[in-house]
C-alpha cells in the first residue's frame, strides 16, 4: 500500500537535493572549463578529435543539468504539465543516446589516424566531423520520436491535458515503449561495442607492424580502452532500473536512499570522468587547462590600487 512507502522528511530531501546541485555545479564547472579552453584556442578547431571530445563534454553537461533539474523540481513542484515534461524527456533521451554513438565515432577517428595516417586529413575533415555530429543527433532522435508516436497512439486525449510526475516510468510505461527502448538500446550498444572491439584489434595489429609509430599506437589502444570504460559507465543508466528494483525489494525501508545513490552513480559521477580520463591525458588540452587556472589565480591576486 502507498502508506507503507517511505517518504523523505524535509531534512533528507534538502540534503539529497543539496548534494545533487553542488555536484552538478562542480562537474559542470570542470566540464565547462574544458569547453572554454576549446573555444579559446583555435588550434583545436581543425582537429576532429577535439571537436568530437568537446561535443561529448557538452552533451554530458546537458544530460547532467536535465537529470539534476528534474530531480530538484520534482521534489519542489511535484507535478508538471505534460507538454513541458515531454519536451524535457525528449531531450533527455536524445542526449543519453548521443554519448555511446559519440564514443564510437571517436574510436573510428583514432583508428583512421593510426592505421591510415596518410588518408586521415582527407577522411576526417572538420566539415565531415560537424556533419557526423548532426548525424549522431538525428540517429539519437529516432527512438525519442518513436516514443512520442507511441504515446500519442496509446494514451487518451484527457491524458495530454493532465499534470503528471515528470519521470520516464510515468509516460513510457506501456509494452510498446518497453519494446522500442529495448530494441534501440540493443542495436545502438551492439554497434558501439562492435566498433570499439574492431578498432581496438585493428590498432593492435597495426602496432605490430614495423612501419607504425609504436607510441601513437599504444596511445590509440589505451584511448579505445578508455572509451570502453566510458561506455560501461554509459550503460549504467540502462541497468539502473533493474538494479533499483532488486535493491528496493531487498531493502524496502531504504527505498529513497537507494534510488538517490543509484542516481548519483549512474547519472552524476560518470559525467565527471569523461574530461578527467580523456581530456587530462591529452598534453595540449592539459597544458592549456593549467594555463587557464594559473592565469585566473594570478588575476584574482592582483592588488587594486
Amino acid at each position: 500500500m502507498n502508506s507503507t512507502i517511505p517518504v523523505d522528511q524535509f531534512y533528507d530531501t534538502f540534503i539529497k537535493n543539496f548534494i545533487s546541485v553542488v555536484l552538478c555545479l562542480i562537474i559542470n564547472y570542470i566540464n565547462g572549463t574544458f569547453v572554454l579552453v576549446f573555444f579559446k584556442n583555435t588550434i583545436f578547431y581543425s582537429d576532429p578529435r577535439y571537436i568530437l571530445y568537446t561535443h561529448l563534454v557538452i552533451n554530458d553537461m546537458i544530460m547532467l543539468s536535465i537529470s539534476v533539474g528534474l530531480q530538484v523540481t520534482t521534489y519542489v513542484v511535484g507535478t508538471f504539465s505534460l507538454s513541458v515534461c515531454c519536451v524535457v524527456l525528449f531531450v533527455a533521451i536524445i542526449v543519453t543516446k548521443n554519448s555511446p554513438l559519440n564514443l564510437a565515432c571517436m574510436a573510428i577517428e583514432r583508428y583512421i589516424a593510426i592505421c591510415k595516417p596518410l588518408h586521415h586529413l582527407q577522411i576526417c575533415t572538420v566539415r565531415r566531423t560537424y556533419m557526423l555530429i548532426w548525424f549522431i543527433w538525428t540517429l539519437s532522435a529516432v527512438p525519442a520520436f518513436s516514443d512520442i508516436f507511441i504515446t500519442l497512439s496509446t494514451r487518451p486525449a484527457s491524458f495530454f491535458s493532465s499534470a503528471i510526475l515528470c519521470h520516464m516510468v510515468v509516460i513510457r510505461n506501456t509494452w510498446q515503449h518497453a519494446v522500442n527502448d529495448t530494441v534501440s538500446n540493443v542495436v545502438y550498444l551492439l554497434f558501439v561495442w562492435t566498433t570499439l572491439i574492431v578498432t581496438y584489434f585493428k590498432v593492435l595489429s597495426a602496432a605490430k607492424a614495423a612501419s607504425t609509430d609504436q607510441v601513437s599506437a599504444r596511445k590509440g589502444r589505451n584511448t579505445i580502452i578508455l572509451h570502453g570504460g566510458q561506455l560501461l559507465l554509459c550503460m549504467m543508466s540502462y541497468i539502473t532500473p533493474l538494479l533499483s528494483t532488486a535493491l528496493v525489494d531487498l531493502f524496502p525501508r531504504s527505498r529513497t536512499t537507494i534510488l538517490f545513490l543509484l542516481f548519483l552513480f549512474s547519472n552524476t559521477l560518470p559525467r565527471l570522468l569523461s574530461p578527467l580520463i580523456y581530456g587530462l591525458r591529452d598534453k595540449q588540452f592539459a597544458e592549456r587547462v593549467k594555463v587557464y587556472f594559473c592565469c585566473k589565480q594570478k588575476t584574482q591576486i592582483i592588488p587594486v590600487n
